[in-house]
């Protein structure tokens, strides 16, 4: 492991990190009656089902294609009935296409090797790696959802130099990662192999916040058995795993404003989750049907890590933890800092659920929110060096050609100016609601 903590340079906060579930191995959470798989699970266009009611499926069979490059395919997580292709609310509380199965038993398609030995040769050459990873609807868990097989593929005129994995997992009480390197360690390091080999890269550099010790000295130990791997310790400051900060702080080279991408400055990144989907991918003919979810918070009475399958209901995943407690004010979907509040625990989990976060209500009511002080706290804070307080407002006016060319396009939601107002004010959903606003008017000046 490289001494010394690295970090980015601007902004940031240190937000507490209610690390409630670090200590609970993975379980498997049992198989609910019926599923709702949505159709848009990542970034880019919808998949097309390519099932239709009354049809039979079994666990990893093919159920949407993806239609177009920058999409995923999407398999059944459960073997069973299809049901109906049906709207059911996401994350963001918004109606999508599902396909929605009714489960009988659990028959997988005979192809995929369910046994937990470890493989470590890989056999295939760096065009099939891709096509296998594509094949199986592989996308980035950390959040953002960006299909793996667009990341792999380096545009012409670019290069590859650094292969660099995000083991950060900085939001507050999230611990789904964490415990992925603990369990899973041997398999993300030959995932990494994997990804190295696809990308024709050298080297790779595994960064890990310096509040999971555990996992830092276990994969440094591995990282000696790999040529070319390495272990990076960094400074636990939020928002630490962010794509711009991870490559600051690693290798000291600042990714451009968007459209600007890690490719520009000769680096992929990837969270340590897509890389042990990879592995299970390439080495075990195993699509993305399940992903750990973190379900916690302070009045949750057994905060756990679920390996839980797309399309189940978090309202089963809550359960297993004892039940939604009587003094819940709030339910969020991810972290506290970057998360969205939802408003039912019917949504099911996708590819891009990381954990659920109950808030008791005490801890949950902005609705004392204040007037802006000047105070520029939120300046201070913002890793991007923007003025919230400013873009906030614009907001609130529909100001936003202004908003636009006060960059808040480059606002990485991180969430760090609401956490830092004194004044309570929800500075990130403004922001967010002028981001969205400004990018579709570009979207229409491209068209």
């Amino acid at each position: 492991m490289s001494k010394g903590l690295k970090t980015f340079p601007v902004g940031g906060v240190h937000s507490c990190d209610n690390k409630l579930s670090a200590s609970k191995q993975i379980e498997s959470v049992a198989l609910p009656t019926i599923v709702s798989i949505p159709l848009s699970q990542h970034i880019g266009a919808p998949a097309m089902p390519i099932v239709k009611p009354l049809d039979k499926v079994k666990v990893g069979q093919l159920i949407a294609k993806a239609s177009g490059f920058v999409s995923a395919n999407i398999h059944s997580s459960v073997s069973g009935t299809v049901k109906k292709i049906d709207d059911v609310p996401d994350s963001c509380g918004y109606k999508r296409p599902a396909v929605i199965i009714d489960v009988e038993g659990d028959i997988w398609e005979e192809n995929i090797d369910r046994t937990d030995s470890l493989l470590k040769e890989i056999i295939f050459d760096q065009k099939s790696i891709i096509e296998k990873i594509q094949a199986a609807g592989i996308v980035g868990l950390g959040g953002a959802t960006f299909p793996t097989h667009v990341k792999l593929s380096v545009p012409k005129g670019k290069t590859c130099e650094y292969l660099l994995i995000n083991g950060v997992e900085c939001e507050p009480y999230l611990t789904s990662d964490h415990r992925l390197m603990l369990e899973k360690t041997e398999e993300i390091f030959v995932g990494i192999i994997i990804v190295m080999k696809a990308l024709g890269v050298p080297k790779a550099i595994i960064g890990i916040e310096n509040n999971k010790k555990d996992a830092i000295d276990k994969m440094s130990a591995i990282s000696n058995n790999y040529k070319g791997i390495s272990v990076q310790a960094l400074k636990v400051q939020y928002p630490q795993g962010g794509e711009k900060q991870l490559a600051k702080a690693l290798i000291n080279r600042e990714i451009p404003a968007p459209p600007g991408l890690p490719i520009d400055v000769g680096c992929v990144i990837q969270n340590v989750g897509t890389i042990y989907a990879i592995y299970e991918a390439v080495q075990k003919n195993k699509p993305l049907i399940e992903r750990v979810v973190t379900i916690t918070g302070k009045s949750i009475k057994k905060p756990s890590n679920f390996l839980a399958r797309i399309g189940t209901p978090i309202s089963i995943l809550i359960q297993a933890t004892g039940g939604l407690p009587e003094d819940t004010g709030k339910i969020i979907s991810g972290g506290p800092m970057m998360g969205k509040a939802i408003n039912t625990t019917d949504i099911p989990v996708s590819k891009g659920t990381s954990g659920i976060l109950v808030l008791p209500e005490e801890l949950s009511n902005r609705k004392n929110a204040n007037n802006c002080i000047l105070c520029a706290k939120c300046v201070s804070v913002c890793p991007l060096g923007l003025e919230p307080y400013l873009l906030s407002k614009l907001s609130l006016k529909s100001l936003f050609d202004k908003a636009e060319n006060e960059q808040v396009v480059n606002c990485i939601e991180c969430g760090c100016c609401s956490y830092n107002c004194p004044a309570k004010i929800p500075l990130l959903d403004f922001i967010r609601l002028a981001k969205t606003t400004v990018m579709k008017n570009i979207r229409n000046r491209v068209k």
